[in-house]
């Protein structure tokens, strides 16, 4: 299933519509579609890299309000939608340990915003609906979507447009590694602020 949405989804990136399907799924993307808004955005700038950041700019702001839908699900109405679909995807189980470990903790919970905004660790819908239902403070789950969803936006959209098609390869090669460094210095980030709160 997931395999015939992906090539769905992909399917969009071809057409003329390519921008209003970006938008629409880096909305969704952000509270319960589980195909992340790359697919789409990284053949759209590697076809047009002179529309590179037009695309990211787009893609971060309908991702940010994606997110705020995902935070007011998480808050208001988790039991009605957010459970059920969490037990449709096998993660609501993984969602609750998630919950009871965060429980509170402001700087876990900026960390993960963090991580999950930058390199999809743990999936971003899973933590903006996490937020909402812990509590998280509304503006700076705002704030730190914009950061983190806009760098690697941004980010991504820069080095297309800069090297091509030819960055995927080297990107694609170090991804964990890369991945591994934002959540280290996230990390890193998090136990400074902590002794310091």
């Amino acid at each position: 299933m997931f395999r015939k949405l992906y090539y769905w989804t992909l399917s969009w990136a071809r057409s003329r519509h390519a921008p209003t399907a970006l938008g629409a799924v880096s909305f969704v993307e952000s509270s319960v579609f589980p195909i992340p808004a790359d697919v789409l955005f990284i053949p759209m700038c590697a076809a047009k890299p002179e529309r590179a950041m037009s695309y990211a700019f787009l893609a971060t702001v309908t991702s940010v309000l994606g997110g705020i839908l995902g935070w007011a699900i998480g808050y208001y109405a988790f039991d009605y939608i957010a459970a059920p679909t969490l037990e449709f995807y096998g993660k609501l189980s993984a969602f609750e340990e998630l919950r009871a470990t965060v429980r509170a903790d402001v700087w876990l919970i900026l960390l993960l915003l963090v991580t999950s905004g930058l390199s999809h660790l743990p999936p971003m819908k899973v933590v903006t609906i996490l937020s909402g239902v812990v509590g998280f403070n509304l503006w700076l789950f705002i704030l730190s979507a914009i950061v983190a969803r806009g760098a690697r936006f941004y980010g991504l959209g820069w080095l297309l447009r800069r090297y091509g098609v030819s960055i995927l390869a080297f990107i694609e090669r170090r991804l964990m590694w890369i991945a591994g460094a934002v959540l280290l210095i996230a990390t890193t980030a998090w136990f400074v602020l902590r002794s310091h709160a």
